[in-house]
């Protein structure tokens, strides 16, 4: 149990509010499988070019080699823009069709209607991006969530394990550090957060990886979030 008086929950989605499974058993999976289709429709697009950029290439000459680029850079589990982007419009994609509902863990969806009813501000900095953050939400096994969230960061805002990053988030949301509880089940992340001035707590959820040792007050279920 932690006790929390501040004014912003800022939240992880995998291993945090998704389990990990979906995202690695369900979710990357469809976008490799719809990556070379997606991009034959979209041939040209920025995204595209962006993702080029990613790969380390001013173009790709085919198709058939931003795919390969593309299984390159999952394969790495590689945190570049345009890579979540592209993801991001193959997931709407699948959302928008129904081959894709968002599996979250079962305490979520009530904590988040807690913590609103409270006056408190939640947000949601993931890898993925803010584009697919929102599908995520809006197509849940609990319905649309979106209606709780007040903004969403991806990796334009910078990277997850930089304290700048939260920095820059706390500016955005025009609050001090301090006023903010960051979740996740990544140390490194919740490091970056606290260096910054974040009140921090991981996530310790079910099929989560091992964790090093670490400072951070553990939870294992959101309502073991007091506020004060």
């Amino acid at each position: 149990m932690i006790r929390f008086g501040g004014n912003l929950v800022l939240l992880d989605i995998e291993g945090t509010v998704s389990p990990l499974a979906f995202v690695h058993d369900v979710m990357f999976p469809y976008a490799r499988k719809h990556a070379g289709a997606h991009i034959e429709r979209h041939w040209g697009a920025e995204v595209i070019s962006q993702l080029a950029r990613d790969a380390g290439t001013e173009a790709f000459a085919t198709a058939t080699e931003a795919e390969a680029a593309v299984h390159e850079l999952m394969d790495a589990d590689a945190k570049v823009t345009g890579l979540k982007q592209l993801q991001g419009m193959i997931w709407e994609e699948g959302f928008r069709q129904g081959e894709l509902r968002s599996r979250i863990f079962e305490d979520v969806p009530a904590a988040l209607a807690r913590w609103r009813r409270e006056g408190l501000g939640i947000r949601i900095y993931s890898s993925g991006s803010v584009h697919a953050q929102r599908l995520f939400f809006a197509h849940t096994e609990h319905g649309d969530l979106t209606t709780h969230l007040s903004g969403y960061h991806d990796t334009t805002t910078g990277p997850k394990r930089e304290a700048a990053s939260y920095a820059a988030i706390a500016a955005d949301c025009g609050l001090r550090p301090e006023q903010i509880l960051f979740v996740s089940d990544l140390a490194e992340e919740l490091n970056a957060a606290r260096n910054a001035g974040m009140v921090t707590a991981l996530a310790v959820r079910p099929g989560n990886k091992p964790t090093p040792p670490h400072e951070h007050p553990s939870i294992h279920h959101f309502s073991e979030i007091a506020l004060a």
